[in-house]
């Protein structure tokens, strides 16, 4: 499918992604770039590359296909470093959570002969790391393209068929929609977690009770959301702040409106919007996204 593949920052997702091209044969040469020598060290160690370097120009001369796996923070400064390897006819993608900046930033320094179609793979797990990563991360998840008025027709529907070949659904939405809807749909839950988790550390500090050794099956699994690369979800955060400042204040009027049900003993309203969220639970597990399993899934 591809000549050459390159990788930059090879973390959960792009260990995956490495893992995945190699399963499926298509490129004949992966390789990625990394800040850190341990990390150029492990890939080539786990063979799930043929060579890596912290050397970004050297790793991305000649590539097909180049794909960006780095915190947003870092795009310029990415960018500004390939963007005299990008030949005639490269594709270059990403795999960030947010969308409107980040395309208008990179599509003022790519060249004209360059597809920039940025991808955003709805996939991971709290573990972070070359060594967390697995071919089959991608398999059943959605994988949403936002291409940049530069892309050419031909390279989408090549770049669709490459993540649809490592087990993606696609779907093809406007920059500023996808950063609207996963705001809702994932950073929100993360930015909750966070504070939740950050709570309950902040009584335990206070009241000096064992939190931690009572812990929930609620509790336990925003713990899960909440041990997330903090360095890739602050960024996510600054980036979609709009967005995410919207949610928020959303959250604070329900989060109101529960309270304020809870103080009245308003059993009946209470049984209402918990009735409406259960049948959310049901519509996710009938679309595929989750199994209905406790710890999601997980044994």
């Amino acid at each position: 499918m591809f000549k050459k593949v390159c990788i930059i920052g090879c973390g959960l997702i792009g260990s995956s992604l490495a893992r995945a091209i190699k399963k499926n044969g298509l490129s004949s040469q992966i390789v990625s770039s990394n800040r850190s020598d341990s990390v150029n060290k492990k890939v080539i160690e786990l063979k799930i590359v043929d060579d890596s370097s912290p050397d970004t120009k050297k790793m991305a001369d000649g590539s097909d296909l180049i794909i960006i796996a780095t915190p947003l923070s870092s795009y310029e400064s990415v960018i500004l470093k390939i963007k005299d390897s990008l030949k005639n006819g490269t594709i270059l993608t990403d795999v960030g959570s947010v969308k409107e900046n980040v395309i208008s930033l990179v599509e003022k320094v790519v060249p004209e002969n360059v597809s920039w179609i940025s991808s955003h793979p709805i996939a991971g797990t709290e573990e972070s790391g070359p060594e967390a990563g697995f071919s089959e991360l991608f398999q059943n998840r959605w994988c949403i393209l936002t291409p940049s008025k530069k892309a050419k027709e031909k390279d989408v529907k090549l770049l669709e068929t490459f993540w649809k070949k490592i087990g993606s659904k696609v779907d093809i939405m406007d920059a500023k929609q996808h950063d609207y809807i996963l705001s809702i749909t994932s950073h929100m839950p993360h930015l909750i977690a966070y504070n939740i988790v950050n709570t309950s550390i902040n009584i335990q500090d206070e009241k000096k009770s064992s939190i931690v050794k009572y812990s929930a099956g609620g509790l336990r699994d925003f713990t899960r959301i909440a041990a997330s690369n903090p360095i890739m979800w602050r960024d996510v955060f600054i980036q979609n702040k709009k967005n995410t400042s919207e949610m928020i204040d959303k959250f604070i009027e329900n989060l109101e409106g529960l309270k304020k049900a809870i103080e009245n003993e308003d059993g009946k309203k209470l049984e209402e919007i918990f009735t409406k969220t259960q049948k959310i639970r049901k519509e996710i597990i009938e679309a595929g996204q989750d199994v209905s399993k406790p710890d999601f899934g997980r044994k």
